[in-house]
C-alpha cells in the first residue's frame, strides 16, 4: 500500500509543479536574478540608498501665477459711493429708507459720479483718496476749506467666481481688502471631501495657472496663496485615484489610494493586514514600478529583520507601483501535497476496492 502511495505521489508531481507555476514568481536571490533581462533594474533597498525614496513622486511646487504688486482697490463702474462733506448735510443724498449701498453716489457708466456744485468727477479707475482729493479741491471754489470723506459703499463692479468642489460655489465681490485664495474659498464653504487642492487653477485673462493650494497649507509655499485679481475664476477639481497595487502573499490584497496621503511600503502593507507570515517569502516583498517602456525597476526589501521594516517605512509608494509579496518555497509544497491529498484519497478507495 505505501508502495502505491508513492507511485502516485511521484508521477503527479510534474503536473503539480506546472498548476503552481500559475502563480507569479520572481527570484529573490542576487543570482538569481542576473538572469532578468537588461531592462528590468533590481533595487536592493537598505540603509545607504533609501535616502533616494523619501522624496514624493510629485513634490509641492511654487505656483506661476504672477503675484503683482499689493492690492490697491480702484473704484468701477456700478459702485456706489458714500461723500460726505462735514458741516454740509444739503450736500448729502437723501436716504429715506434706502439702505447704506443705495442711497449714494453711483458711479455711471462713463466712469464719472455727479456731484453738486463741481458736476461729474471722473471716479473709475481710481482709489476713493484721488476722488477725495478733487472733490476737495473743487468745492474750495464755492465752500471754504472743505471737509470731505469718499468711502466705497457698495462694491458692485469687481468680482471673482469660485467654482468646482467646494461646498457652496459662488461669486464674490473684491473690496478694498485683499482676496486671497483660501479666503475665496472659504467664503466659498470650504473644499469639498472629493477635492484636490493640489491643483486648483486659477483663469486669469486668456491664461491658466495651476496653484498647488495643499503646498501653502503643508509646506509653507507662500506664493500658493495668491492675492485674486478682477475677473479671476477659481476651479477646484476632483479628486482623481491615483492607485499603487498590492498583491500576493499579503492579508488583504489590494489598491490603495495615494491621492489623499502619501503613504510609505510599510503604511501600504499594515493597512492590508501585513503579509501573510506563514505562505509569504520574507526575502521577496517588491515593488514593480514602470522606468520607462519597455524598461522596469524592482525594488527589494528583505522584510526577515527589523531593519528592513524601518526601511521600508521611509520608502514613498508611488501611483502606478505594484507590490507583489511572493511566496516561500516551503508553501507551494504545501499547496502541491494539498493538491496531491484527493488523488491520493481517490487511488486508497481505488485499491481497497480492488482487493475486496
Amino acid at each position: 500500500m505505501l508502495h502505491r502511495l508513492t507511485v502516485v505521489l511521484v508521477g503527479s508531481l510534474p503536473v503539480l509543479a506546472g498548476c503552481s507555476e500559475g502563480h507569479v514568481r520572481f527570484p529573490v536571490t542576487e543570482s538569481a536574478q542576473k538572469a532578468l533581462p537588461e531592462n528590468v533594474q533590481v533595487i536592493r533597498l537598505d540603509a545607504e540608498n533609501i535616502r533616494s525614496f523619501e522624496v514624493p513622486a510629485e513634490p509641492h511646487q511654487a505656483t506661476r501665477l504672477p503675484a503683482g504688486g499689493g492690492w490697491d482697490y480702484r473704484i468701477g463702474v456700478g459702485d456706489i459711493l458714500g461723500i460726505t462733506v462735514f458741516d454740509h448735510p444739503e450736500l448729502m443724498l437723501p436716504g429715506g429708507e434706502k439702505t447704506a449701498g443705495e442711497s449714494g453716489f453711483r458711479v455711471q457708466g462713463d466712469g464719472t459720479v455727479a456731484f453738486p456744485y463741481v458736476g461729474a468727477v471722473r471716479a473709475k479707475g481710481r482709489a476713493p483718496e484721488e476722488v477725495r482729493e478733487e472733490l476737495r479741491t473743487r468745492l474750495a471754489a464755492f465752500i471754504p476749506e472743505p471737509q470731505v470723506d469718499v468711502r466705497v459703499t457698495a462694491f458692485n463692479s469687481q468680482a471673482v467666481s469660485v467654482t468646482g468642489e467646494v461646498r457652496t460655489p459662488n461669486r464674490q465681490a473684491l473690496t478694498t481688502v485683499e482676496l486671497t485664495l483660501l479666503d475665496a474659498i472659504n467664503a466659498a464653504g470650504g473644499l469639498a471631501e472629493t477635492a484636490d487642492a493640489r491643483r486648483v487653477t486659477v483663469r486669469r485673462g486668456t491664461s491658466s495657472y495651476r496653484v498647488d493650494l495643499e503646498g501653502f497649507l503643508t509646506a509653507g509655499l507662500g506664493s500658493n496663496n495668491p492675492v485674486l485679481r478682477p475677473g479671476d475664476i477659481v476651479t477646484v477639481p476632483r479628486r482623481q485615484a491615483r492607485e499603487a497595487y498590492l498583491l500576493g502573499e499579503i492579508v488583504k490584497p489590494a489598491a490603495v489610494d495615494l491621492s489623499v496621503e502619501p503613504l510609505t511600503l510599510t503604511q501600504a502593507l499594515s493597512r492590508q493586514g501585513g503579509i501573510l507570515e506563514r505562505r509569504a517569502d520574507a526575502r521577496g516583498v517588491f515593488v514593480f514600478r514602470a522606468n520607462g517602456a519597455p524598461g522596469m525597476k524592482v525594488f527589494q526589501l528583505d522584510a526577515r529583520s527589523p531593519t528592513a521594516l524601518l526601511l521600508g517605512t521611509r520608502f514613498l509608494l508611488q501611483p502606478g507601483d505594484v507590490v507583489y509579496v511572493t511566496r516561500a518555497p516551503l508553501s507551494r509544497w504545501n499547496d502541491t501535497i494539498s493538491d496531491l491529498l484527493p488523488s491520493v484519497g481517490i487511488t486508497s478507495s481505488l485499491d481497497r476496492l480492488g482487493t475486496n
